[in-house]
Formats: structure tokens, sequence, C-alpha cells
């Protein structure tokens, strides 16, 4: 015994729309999430970036505050620069 199902023309036009909404709904999402995790990603990498800019930061103001103390002369500033070149290449 074959039973066939026979849909209407309402049916039909009704089930291919609910079919393309699916599919819509289906390839925005995936879209949304791509973005999302693109978005994360660029995020973490510019917080990364800023950690490191507020350690060099920390390390200069340091060798400063260190050096400052110790150099006397006409030649302190150059001491002070170096000072903070050779921490920053250290911290990389």
């Amino acid at each position: 015994m074959e039973t066939t199902l026979q849909l209407s023309t309402y049916d039909t036009v009704m089930l291919s729309i609910v079919a393309v909404a699916i599919s819509l709904f289906f390839i925005i999402g995936v879209a949304l999430l791509i973005s999302l995790l693109i978005l994360v990603r660029k995020v973490r990498k510019v917080a990364a970036k800023a950690e490191d800019a507020i350690d060099s930061v920390e390390a200069a103001s340091e060798a400063i505050k260190n050096i400052g103390s110790e150099a006397t002369g006409p030649l302190a500033a150059f001491k002070i620069i170096k000072s903070i070149v050779d921490m920053v290449n250290r911290k990389k």
C-alpha cells in the first residue's frame, strides 16, 4: 500500500517561504558569528599591544626614577635615554 502526499498550491508556497527564511537566517547567523570572531581576535591583539605599551612606560618611569637620583652632570640626560632604550630592548 503506497500513500503519496499531495500538497496544495498554498502549502507549496508556504513551505518555500519557510525554507527561504530559514536559509537566510542561517546565512546571516554564520556571517555574524564570523564577524564576531574576527572582532574578538582584533580586540585581543589591541589589548596585548596596550599591555606591552603600559609595561614599557612603567619600565621607563622606573628607569627615570632610579637614574634621576644617580645621574648628575652634563651627560645625565643621555644616561637616562640609554637606560630607557636598554630596558625596552630587554622587554622584547
